[in-house]
């Protein structure tokens, strides 16, 4: 077993309208969490996050292009070409068979897969041409690497099994020194996110009310801390439900249908440079209605807003539906009408989990409203439910709610996800941590750390049950010097007979 410290952790969080990567290069000494910004169709920009979209011809099993370069007219329009979004709900059979009874001639389970795998494989092709430069010391196919992936609260384990496979048969586990793993729940991992950007905000037996509101599906996680003292967060999930159509692209697939029915209008009176379909699809895609939904409810907020409409002639008027100058102007009141459907269903979803928790632990405080993702970043929405929530909402177990953003909540997954490898990597010594107390704390020289030494690390317990289908594991590394020759490393292996709450944390007397 390869006990070095990995040289690359990267954290995916593969998301039903955007795929968010995340990573900290430690071969060059970082333990920073970055971001990939720079995607294939935007190398001009910075974009957080790339479109999980694939565009196939038609009777080719080949995709033609992927993410930002799947968003152009010729690839979206094109009568010979079928475009594949808003397909990661479906590895789920259930959900799968849900479409099917709307849309008969969806494509089967194999099909999704070979979405699923087409797309993680052109991702993990960009990864390495970005990523693989960073490298320092080592080539990226021999360098340690560790991708880890988010999953949905929602997914059985079979599901997380199929996932997993099909993440490895992408490339992503091609090489002999890169290994995959399924990490934390995306409702997990945006609670540990949240920790470790402002910690000291959780305390043991807090319950925590995750909302990772995203693009075009909203996962609500009920979690409780049970210890903040270790090296790592340790959280307990204690309910979960799924918001299947709660999403900041159901405010761009109806702002769209609005603006067609508005261009229809104009298009009875004089005819316009394209189709209706095709005029409100770019303007929903454009950069100022983006820019503009991302603003609503903000400081810098007009009651007026404009989006451009391409190659229409300025002296084209039509002020019933607001079109003048080659714009069309809307209301800030359009918008807010669309937000305000939106977070409807989030607040009734909201509701909903907090009363069956009233159910499942009455007397017990939810102490958090922890908000990620997309939707989650709306200034408007994080308004508009701390507005509702600051005094409970009339819920006797959310009085002393505290309703939280996430830091940099479309990316609070993926980071979190590497957070939590990075804080795993190693215990430092903590004085306020009932394990390390009495305990001598060694100062590594070679990066001035203070790490309690001859810790212990338990793989069974008494009582805990073992199951053929998980592997119990725990990860190490050790650190050596440039040119130390050795390759194996003496391991203490100890037993007990002690009850679990009674187990040694060290080695030794005491």
């Amino acid at each position: 077993m390869d006990e070095r410290k990995p040289d690359l952790i990267v954290g995916v969080d593969f998301g039903m309208t955007a795929t968010g990567v995340s990573y900290a290069n430690l071969s060059i000494g970082s333990e920073t969490a970055k971001w990939i910004q720079k995607w294939p169709g935007r190398s001009q920009a910075n974009e957080n996050k790339v479109p999980t979209v694939l565009v196939y011809p038609k009777n080719q099993l080949a995709p033609s292009s992927w993410g930002f370069l799947s968003e152009t007219l010729s690839e979206q329009n094109a009568p010979d070409k079928s475009y594949k979004d808003w397909f990661k709900t479906f590895l789920d059979p259930v959900r799968l068979g849900h479409k099917h009874a709307e849309s008969p001639h969806y494509g089967d389970i194999e099909e999704v897969e070979r979405w699923y795998e087409d797309y993680h494989r052109f991702l993990y092709k960009h990864i390495e041409f970005k990523l693989s430069p960073e490298l320092s010391g080592v080539p990226w196919h021999d360098a340690k690497i560790e991708f880890i992936f988010s999953v949905p609260t929602t997914w059985a384990p079979q599901i997380v099994d199929r996932y997993h496979t099909i993440v490895q048969k992408a490339g992503f586990a091609q090489c002999r020194n890169h290994t995959v793993s399924i990490g934390l729940t995306e409702a997990e991992a945006a609670a540990v996110h949240t920790s470790l950007e402002a910690s000291g905000i959780f305390k043991e037996q807090d319950i925590l009310l995750v909302c990772d509101a995203g693009g075009g599906t909203t996962d609500l996680s009920v979690l409780r801390v049970t210890d903040t003292q270790t090296f790592a967060l340790t959280l307990q999930q204690l309910d979960v439900v799924f918001g299947a159509t709660i999403g900041s692209a159901a405010i761009d697939y109806d702002f769209e249908a609005y603006a067609r029915s508005q261009l229809r209008i104009a298009q009875m009176s004089a005819p316009l440079p394209a189709s209706p379909e095709q005029i409100a699809w770019e303007m929903m895609k454009s950069r100022d209605f983006q820019n503009t939904k991302c603003e609503h409810g903000g400081p810098d907020d007009t009651p007026i807003f404009s989006v451009p409409i391409t190659k229409l002639d300025p002296a084209y008027a039509n002020l019933t539906v607001g079109i003048q100058f080659g714009e069309m102007r809307f209301a800030r009141e359009d918008l807010q009408t669309l937000f305000d459907k939106q977070i409807q269903k989030l607040v009734g979803l909201i509701d909903s989990q907090l009363q069956n928790m009233q159910r499942k632990l009455p007397g017990q405080q939810v102490n958090h409203l922890i908000l990620a993702g997309g939707l989650g970043h709306s200034p408007y929405v994080q308004d508009q439910l701390r507005a509702r929530y600051s005094s409970g909402g009339g819920h006797p177990n959310a009085s002393g709610i505290q309703v939280r953003v996430a830091p940099d909540p479309q990316l609070a997954v993926c980071k979190g996800l590497v957070g939590d490898r990075l804080r795993r990597l190693r215990e430092i010594y903590n004085p306020n941590n009932p394990k390390h107390v009495g305990r001598l704390a060694t100062r590594d020289p070679m990066n001035g750390k203070y790490y309690v030494t001859e810790s212990i690390a338990w793989f069974v317990r008494k009582g805990k049950p073992i199951t053929l289908d998980e592997p119990i594991t725990h990860s190490f590394f050790r650190k050596i010097p440039p040119g130390d020759p050795r390759r194996a490393f003496p391991t203490s292996i100890v037993e007990s007979h002690a009850d679990e709450w009674d187990l040694p944390h060290h080695m030794g007397a005491g």
